[in-house]
């Protein structure tokens, strides 16, 4: 592969994240995406893209990614793809994206995800009466298909991660939110969508010991409680993909991307689905790691496996008091990376894991 077609995210932003039925709650997902789209061109100064890649898990359909570029004011001749990776859809859109660059078929591209849980429509199948469900499956029943919540209390009790190093790490996540909040250091990466100018979910005053009172929240005598996990939230975010070549010769700082991997393991145990394309792309330790953090146990047991220290993860905190809008997650630990790697260099690592047990991870490092 020539340099001249390295992919690099030369523009990067996020709406605000809000909680499901909360502040964002009137704004389907073609509508939060499309300011979020132009707020990445606009500040890159760049008027047209070859195409859009949109991670979306429990949209409409009807390709939202297309509709998002069209009320973007994107222009008839710009097409779309959305995809569904489940809540690695929005990383697995921006290294389709690299991947697209790397082959040469084009030299921008704006890359992302965007979730609604709030208007997401209700989902039957066709059965008499009908038979109401809130997920797709994962994996057939056969193979086994468990919910997030018993499979991230499976995972944690099997990696051996106690209740009590699971609160810790949402207090920590919670107290680094609020004190960014505070300090002002998501505003350059938040596009403000109809008013609303910052994320809902963070909480201040949460303590390991106050934590330590809530119930399990998936199976008894599990670790996962609904202060320790993710929330359900609405947002967007993207990112603007471009080959070297166009990079440097619009003299635009960025983040490259080094290396790209997806991955999958057993669906039963999902919340590890990311763990191997962690260790294929980690040809070093990174800087900075923002790994989704669906659910603490979760999540400390793919750093865990991976050889992470966990106090690099989430400087600004992360999903647990962020919030998880599924397809737009991956997208979001991009735009964190861009903002902090663009002020202090380095490089920085991406990962997620998904539904059915797949993962994607990415390394990146700052250019000037």
């Amino acid at each position: 592969m020539s340099d001249e077609r390295t992919p690099v995210v030369v523009a990067a932003r996020r709406s605000p994240i809000g909680n499901a039925g909360g502040a964002l709650r009137g704004h389907p997902v073609d509508r939060l995406a499309a300011p979020v789209l132009r707020a990445v061109l606009a500040d890159a100064a760049v008027s047209t893209v070859d195409d859009v890649l949109l991670g979306n898990v429990f949209g409409p359909g009807g390709n939202p990614a297309r509709v998002a570029a069209l009320r973007a004011g994107l222009g008839a001749q710009v097409p779309g793809v959305t995809v569904d990776r489940q809540c690695a859809s929005g990383l697995a859109a921006i290294t389709l994206a690299a991947s697209l660059v790397r082959a040469g078929e084009g030299e921008v591209y704006l890359a992302g995800g965007v979730e609604s849980a709030s208007t997401a429509p209700y989902r039957a199948w066709r059965t008499e009466p009908p038979t109401w469900y809130t997920r797709a499956p994962f994996a057939p029943a056969e193979l086994g298909d468990p919910d997030m919540g018993p499979a991230a209390d499976r995972v944690a009790a099997e990696a051996g991660i106690s209740r009590t190093r699971q609160d810790a790490f949402a207090v920590r996540s919670h107290d680094r939110a609020v004190a960014a909040q505070r300090a002002g250091r998501f505003a350059a990466e938040v596009v403000p969508i109809g008013g609303v100018e910052r994320d809902e979910r963070p909480r201040a005053g949460f303590t390991v010991e106050r934590l330590a009172r809530f119930r399990p929240a998936f199976t008894p005598g599990g670790t996962a409680t609904a202060a320790n996990s993710c929330g359900v939230n609405d947002g967007a975010a993207a990112v603007l993909v471009v080959s070297e070549r166009f990079r440097r010769e619009r003299g635009l700082p960025g983040l490259r991307l080094v290396a790209s991997a997806t991955s999958a393991v057993d669906p039963n145990l999902l919340g590890l689905g990311a763990v191997p394309a962690m260790k294929s792309v980690l040809d070093r330790a990174p800087d900075v790691v923002e790994f989704n953090e669906a659910f603490a146990g979760q999540t400390l047991a793919c750093l865990d496996a991976a050889g992470i220290d966990e106090e690099t993860v989430s400087p600004d905190g992360g999903a647990i008091a962020l919030g998880h809008p599924w397809g737009a997650s991956g997208a979001v630990l991009v735009v964190r990376l861009f903002h902090r790697l663009l002020g202090t260099g380095g490089s920085g690592l991406s990962a997620l894991s998904a539904g059915g047990g797949v993962g994607v991870a990415a390394m990146w490092e700052a250019v000037s």
